[in-house]
């Protein structure tokens, strides 16, 4: 499990640096002038030049690349051109937001899309396995802006039952929860009835009916825990999604989190604060992958054999020699 672990670590550092080497190209060749932004249109030239300097946009590309990923390996993402904080500072005082948003979204999309995925599997081509399909379609199709700007309209603006910007307490979690979560129920739904039909189809679950066993014994015991390695890997997916997709659900509720940062970066043309936003994401989805196939291992003992060192293998697969084999 170790040698697994390590394994994965070392092939986090070929996605960080193209994760990295993409976003700064992208970055580097948007139209745009940071430093005209920071000082203005009605700033002198030589104004503008001094600062591209002190910034060190005046220097070639692979010198500005290779500059950013030298002190990217120290922990030093830059410093704001807006705010002038340090960006490790920002984006660690904002991702705690973002954070608890994807938390409580995955958990909706885990409330909601594994019950309807168990029920419409055990009621296949019935009136609620219809209408749990009709759901994951209209999750899957529903755009989370348009989703959460009629939220606000219903349950903000006419309604009045829930606040309509901001994050400071579980009545404004709700409606950005939901909206981020709808999409990851309906991939999780579909992804649970999937697995279900295929896992109660199996011949131990006609044998666990055989021997009289309840329905719901069958289903929770012998068939969900078989039926969930594909569904952990869409809930970490999901997780890993949430952290970067709620960036416009951030926008819409006005909640300080990563997203409305990287947002309002964009706009500003505030490098550091998108290279190092991106580049942090990127990490904390890798590590999401990591424990999600970590996890498969406490979900099925076929797996964690898997992890086990050649030396180990040899050793349990060594004959034993006889004595007369010893003697001789």
């Amino acid at each position: 499990m170790h040698r697994y672990i390590f394994k994965r670590l070392l092939m986090m550092i070929p996605v960080l640096f193209g994760v990295t080497f993409v976003i700064f190209t992208l970055l580097y060749i948007t139209p745009g002038d940071p430093a005209r932004i920071m000082l203005g249109e009605s700033a002198l030239q030589a104004n503008v030049d001094e600062l591209r300097s002190e910034l060190g946009l005046d220097q070639p590309f692979i010198i500005q690349l290779v500059n950013y990923i030298t002190k990217a390996l120290r922990g030093d993402l830059g410093i704001s051109y807006v705010t002038r904080l340090p960006v490790t500072v920002e984006i660690m005082e904002r991702f705690p937001t973002t954070l608890l948003l994807a938390s409580l979204s995955v958990g909706v999309a885990i409330i909601i899309g594994v019950p309807l995925g168990i029920i419409a599997a055990t009621k296949q081509y019935s009136l609620l396995d219809n209408c749990a399909t009709i759901f994951c379609l209209v999750g899957v199709s529903m755009p989370n802006f348009w989703q959460g700007l009629m939220f606000i309209i219903i349950f903000s603006v006419t309604l009045g039952l829930l606040p309509s910007s901001g994050f400071y307490g579980p009545s404004y979690w709700i409606l950005p929860a939901i909206t981020v979560g709808t999409t990851g129920a309906a991939v999780i739904m579909r992804m649970t009835r999937s697995s279900m039909l295929e896992t109660i189809r199996q011949d131990y679950i006609r044998t666990s009916r055989a021997k009289g066993n309840p329905e719901y014994i069958t289903i929770n015991k012998h068939a969900l825990s078989n039926a969930l390695i594909p569904v952990v890997t869409v809930i970490g997916l999901q997780l890993g999604f949430s952290l970067g997709g709620a960036v416009l659900t951030e926008s819409i509720f006005a909640i300080p989190g990563l997203g409305k940062l990287m947002v309002d970066s964009i706009r500003a043309r505030n490098y550091p604060v998108i290279q190092g936003g991106v580049l942090f994401i990127a990490l904390t989805f890798s590590f999401v992958n990591l424990a999600v196939d970590i996890l498969y291992a406490f979900l099925d003992p076929r797996i964690k054999s898997q992890y086990t060192s050649e030396k180990k293998k040899a050793l349990i697969k060594k004959p034993q020699r006889s004595p007369k084999e010893v003697v001789a």
